[in-house]
């Protein structure tokens, strides 16, 4: 049975009660502070808590001082030619998904990756802790359908213990399709944000754009999320709508419509080309055409501060609980405060998202497996983890680091350092080789 989101999809996502048996905040986890950097860029987010030096430094001069005199630089291996501080890592978990939407899958379906060549789950942890060793504080999980992979909570779970060497944020992109699920355990694994995907308020137009059933799933999962947010949780939720004129433009002002009395923030992606989606810039529809339909609408809607890091132009209707965010990868790029970095499902290393320039870091890593996935038994012979963060030291205090890992971050630098200042424009991205959007991580 559909619950009261979908009843009033067209209008306001409802405030909710907490579920029966839910304790407010005594399961919620919360995140410590990584260790300090000194960076021009800004915190992944706005809303991380402040670290125990700031806190003190408000009445202690001596305390900020000592703070400043032990913070380490930010990470060579993960700063571009452009002052670019990358601490902000995206990793895809699966190439599987239980839909096939029109603007991330072919019609004809991909050649999924044999197993074999898969990050394994100690391999997807390895990498996340040296990420982490380097200066990344945030980490997201992307797909395919990160949900579908049977072992996503341990997963989770084994990222979010990085909290306590310098991790902030653990974020998952997902469908919603089985979000509701396992999203309480979730949370209990460190889960601290979610953008969830969906394109449509309409059942049946749902049905046609992701060529499965399912909306009353994702409904279940948007009004869990605020059932928690509402018992204190603090999961920063965020909706993406990708608008494709002729199929959804028409749905803007009841998105935006979401925030009426809800804080939940969506975002408005304009429709960007990837391998096998057939776009075409008439498909297309811009950031300021989706912005002038909503002052139609609503003639007050203004714009709000944002960050450095930010991928979003975000603006508010007056009165609105919620905001609203415009991601313009096509008419108006953000490649100059880019912090992002991507490893794809087979363990690949994209710089940029538009890019198709990609290394190995699964192969440098199976190199001490003979050539073979790691596993739980081999992450331990292998000793990596530990390996990572003796690294970090050695790397910190002017000593030689292990050659895995100096190996992994002499690969990692040189990819950083070729890095572009943007990416191409759109007349040259339609015609450019890329993987289809699936096989890169949403």
């Amino acid at each position: 049975m559909a619950g009261p989101l979908l009843r009033r999809r067209a209008t306001a996502l409802q405030p909710w009660l907490p579920r029966r048996g839910v304790t407010p905040t005594s399961r919620i986890p919360s995140f410590t502070h990584p260790r300090a950097h000194t960076t021009d860029a800004a915190p992944s987010s706005p809303d991380a808590n402040p670290p125990p030096s700031s806190l003190a430094s408000s009445s202690s001069p001596s305390a900020r001082w000592t703070a400043l005199k032990t913070a380490k630089p930010f990470s060579d291996f993960l700063t571009d030619t452009f002052s670019r501080q990358h601490d902000y890592l995206r990793i895809s978990v699966t190439e599987r998904c239980n839909l096939r939407c029109l603007y991330c899958m072919p019609e004809e379906g991909i050649q999924l990756s044999p197993p074999a060549h898969l990050l394994t789950t100690p391999e997807i942890v390895y990498l996340s802790s040296l990420f982490v060793s380097q200066g990344v504080t945030k980490i997201r999980l992307t797909g395919g359908e990160p949900t579908v992979r049977t072992d996503i909570v341990p997963l989770m779970k084994s990222i979010g213990d990085l909290r306590r060497h310098g991790l902030r944020e653990l974020c998952l992109t997902t469908n919603g399709i089985s979000l509701h699920r396992k999203l309480d355990a979730m949370v209990d694994a460190g889960l601290t944000g979610i953008n969830l995907s969906l394109d449509t308020l309409d059942p049946f137009q749902y049905q046609i754009m992701t060529r499965r059933k399912g909306f009353d799933a994702v409904m279940r999962s948007i009004d869990r999320v605020l059932e928690m947010n509402k018992a204190g949780a603090g999961i920063k939720l965020k909706i993406n709508c990708v608008v494709m004129r002729g199929i959804n433009e028409r749905e803007i002002v009841p998105f935006v419509e979401l925030g009426r009395e809800s804080p939940v923030e969506v975002r408005f992606i304009e429709y960007m080309p990837f391998d096998g989606n057939r776009w075409s810039e008439g498909k297309m529809v811009s950031f300021q055409e989706m912005l002038g339909v909503i002052r139609e609408k609503y003639p007050g809607v203004m714009k709000v501060g944002g960050h450095r890091n930010d991928t979003s132009k975000t603006y508010r209707v007056p009165g609105f609980e919620g905001k609203i965010g415009f991601i313009t990868s096509m008419t108006h790029n953000f490649c100059g405060t880019c912090n992002r970095l991507r490893i794809t499902g087979d363990g690949n290393l994209k710089v940029c998202l538009f890019g198709n320039a990609e290394v190995s870091l699964r192969d440098i890593i199976r190199k001490g497996n003979r050539g073979e996935p790691v596993d739980e038994a081999a992450l331990r012979e292998m000793r990596l983890l530990e390996e990572v963060q003796t690294a970090a030291r050695a790397h910190d205090e002017g000593e030689v680091v292990p050659p895995r890992e100096q190996e992994l971050l002499g690969v990692i630098g040189m990819a950083v350092k070729r890095k572009k200042a943007k990416h191409a424009g759109m007349t040259e991205l339609k015609d450019m080789k890329n993987r289809p959007m699936i096989l890169i991580g949403g």
